[in-house]
């Protein structure tokens, strides 16, 4: 079963991401109270796996759930693999939709500055909220619709 490890979100760019008890995501919009939630993009959402995250400790880098910027950390689901356009549900409520896989790294990001490396570029998946809600640790993550 695929499920969220971390919800994750900060109030500037460009830094490490904290993790929080529970995420408020809006439809159009992403997760409230983080900086990179906007109305007039299609990467309102990121999720990177946990498995990613291993790479980079198996590396010698310590880094955790919300270090790579992500807003979703998940278990069990190869996220990088899904095509742009795929739907997944999480939780009871929030459903997303695949927009962009990996992207381009920019030399400001707290983690490109401590290790010179970062996975998001490949591995970071982008969504936009289709339908909001509250997302929690633990909670469900089901592919609803392939892209």
């Amino acid at each position: 079963m695929a499920r969220i490890v971390a919800v994750c979100k900060s109030e500037e760019k460009g830094t490490r991401k904290e993790a929080v008890a529970e995420g408020l995501f809006k439809e159009g919009y992403g997760l409230i109270g983080d900086a990179h939630a906007d109305s007039s993009t299609h990467r309102q959402v990121s999720l990177l796996a946990v498995e990613s995250i291993d790479k980079m400790r198996g590396l010698g880098f310590e880094v955790g759930p919300g270090d790579l910027a992500e807003n979703l950390t998940t278990e069990g689901l190869e996220v990088a693999s899904l095509p742009v356009g795929t739907q997944i549900s999480i939780g009871k409520d929030v459903l997303l939709e695949v927009t962009q896989i990996g992207k381009e790294c920019h030399s400001g990001c707290a983690i490109f500055r401590q290790t010179g490396k970062c996975i998001m570029p490949k591995e970071g998946v982008f969504a936009r909220v289709l339908r909001g809600g509250s997302v929690r640790v633990g909670d469900q993550i089901v592919v609803e619709k392939n892209g």
